[in-house]
C-alpha cells in the first residue's frame, strides 16, 4: 500500500529555527534543518559573510531566509530575542561566552522562550583547557586520532578538506543533537542547550575502530589494517591514464570476483595471508596500470567486485547511478547535490537559491511577527 503524500516541504514544516550567522559547520547545519523544511532565518551582520566567495553561491544557504542585525547596537539583542521567542530552534557557532556578551546567549534567550533548543557549534566544545582557542577542521582532527589514522605510513597525514571534522563530526552530530533536543522540547516544554563540538563527534564516529583497537584487531599506525589502507584489495589505484579506481573487496566471494576480472586468480590464497600482501598489491597494481580507467570501469560495471571509478567533484553528477537517482541537482544553474536522505511521506527539494544577506526582512518581520526587524520609519507590509 503506497504512503500518502502530504503537501508539506518536508519532515520539518513548521519548525522554525534562527540561525546567528557564521562560517562552516553552523551554516550546513542550518542548511540540513532548512532542507529538511524548516524555516531558517539567518541573522546576517551588517558587512557580509565570512567566506570569500559570492554569496549568490554559498548554496549552504539554500532554502533559507536572511534579515540583517548590528548585535552592537542598541537594539540588535532584543531582535534577535524576538526572534528567538517565537523559534523552536537557535543555532550559534561563536567562541564560548561570545554569544552572552552580545546579550543572546541561552539564559536572556530562555528568559523569552522556554521550549528553545539552543544549538551551540564549536570545535572545542564550550568548556575545557582549548575551549576558547581559535582553530580549524585538521586542528581538531588532530588530538582526536582520527587524523593519525589516515594516509600512507611513510608520509603526512592528508588533510581530509573540512569534511570529517566540520560537516561529519560538526554539523551532523549538532543536527542529531537539535532534534533528539526539538523532540525532548515537545515532550515536556522544556527546552535545553546542545553543545556540539567537533572534537566530541570525530571521536564518536571512531567509535567502531576504538573497539577493534581494544580486541586487538587494528594496529594504532596508519597503513597497517583493513581499512586504511594496509589491505591490497581495499584501497585506491592508478589506472594506465592516471585516473584511479577503487577497491573494496573484502568479502570472500566479492575477493574472488575481483581477482577473476582483475586476471590474478592465482591470487586466492593471499587473501588471508598477510605475508603475501606485498606481492598481491605488486600484482593488482601493474594490472590496473594496464588499462585506462573507463576501461576498468566497464570491465567491473554490473559485478559485485566492489569495484569503482574515483571521479572528480565535476564527473560525479554524470555517473549513471547517481543521475538515475537525482543524487544532485540544478538550480539557479548551479550544480549541487540534492537534500538528503529521502522520505516517502514528506519529500525535501531546493526550494530557494541562496539567501542574500538582508534580503528577507520585511518578509521575515510579517511571517513571524517581529515588526522591529524594520527601520522604525517602515511598518510590516
Amino acid at each position: 500500500m503506497a504512503t500518502a503524500r502530504t503537501p508539506q516541504q518536508g519532515p520539518l514544516t513548521g519548525v522554525r529555527v534562527v540561525e546567528m550567522a557564521g562560517i562552516g559547520p553552523g551554516p550546513f547545519a542550518a542548511m540540513l534543518l532548512a532542507d529538511l523544511g524548516a524555516d531558517v532565518v539567518r541573522v546576517d551582520r551588517p558587512g557580509g559573510p565570512g567566506l570569500a566567495i559570492d554569496p549568490a553561491y554559498d548554496v549552504t544557504n539554500r532554502n533559507k531566509r536572511s534579515v540583517l542585525v548590528d548585535l552592537k547596537s542598541p537594539d540588535g539583542p532584543e531582535q534577535v530575542l524576538d526572534l528567538a521567542a517565537r523559534a523552536d530552534v537557535l543555532v550559534e557557532g561563536y567562541r564560548p561566552g561570545v554569544a552572552e556578551r552580545l546579550g543572546v546567549g541561552p539564559e536572556p534567550c530562555h528568559a523569552r522562550n522556554p521550549a528553545l533548543v539552543y544549538g551551540r557549534m564549536t570545535g572545542w566544545g564550550q568548556d575545557g583547557p582549548l575551549a576558547d582557542r581559535a582553530g580549524h577542521d585538521i586542528a581538531y582532527l588532530a588530538p582526536t586520532g582520527t587524523l593519525g589514522m589516515i594516509g600512507r605510513p611513510d608520509e603526512p597525514p592528508p588533510a581530509p578538506a573540512n569534511l570529517l571534522g566540520d560537516y561529519a563530526g560538526g554539523s551532523l552530530y549538532l543536527v542529531v543533537g537539535i532534534l533528539a533536543a526539538l523532540h525532548h522540547a515537545r515532550a515536556t516544554g522544556t527546552g535545553q542547550v546542545v553543545d556540539a563540538a567537533i572534537v566530541d563527534g570525530v571521536s564518536h564516529l571512531a567509535t567502531m575502530i576504538h573497539g577493534m583497537l581494544a580486541a586487538g584487531g587494528w594496529q594504532d599506525r596508519r597503513g597497517a589494517n583493513l581499512l586504511d589502507g594496509g589491505c591490497p584489495y581495499y584501497g585506491t589505484y592508478e589506472t594506465a591514464d592516471g585516473r584511479y579506481m577503487a577497491v573494496g573487496a573484502l568479502e570472500p566471494r566479492f575477493y574472488e570476483e575481483f581477482l577473476a576480472l582483475l586476471g590474478i586468480e592465482d591470487q586466492a590464497a593471499a587473501r588471508k595471508d598477510v605475508s603475501r600482501w606485498g606481492e598481491l598489491r605488486e600484482q593488482v597494481a601493474a594490472r590496473f596500470k594496464s588499462r585506462t580507467r573507463d576501461e576498468w570501469t566497464a570491465v567491473f560495471d554490473g559485478t559485485d567486485a566492489c569495484v569503482a571509478p574515483v571521479l572528480s567533484l565535476r564527473e560525479a553528477p554524470h555517473h549513471p547511478h547517481l543521475a538515475a537517482r537525482g543524487t544532485f541537482t540544478e538550480h539557479g544553474g548551479i550544480t549541487q547535490p540534492a537534500p538528503a536522505p529521502r522520505f516517502s511521506a514528506t519529500p525535501t527539494s531546493v526550494r530557494t537559491g541562496p539567501a542574500r544577506p538582508g534580503a528577507d526582512t520585511a518578509d521575515v518581520a510579517r511571517d513571524w511577527d517581529v515588526p522591529g526587524l524594520l527601520p522604525s520609519s517602515r511598518t510590516p507590509e
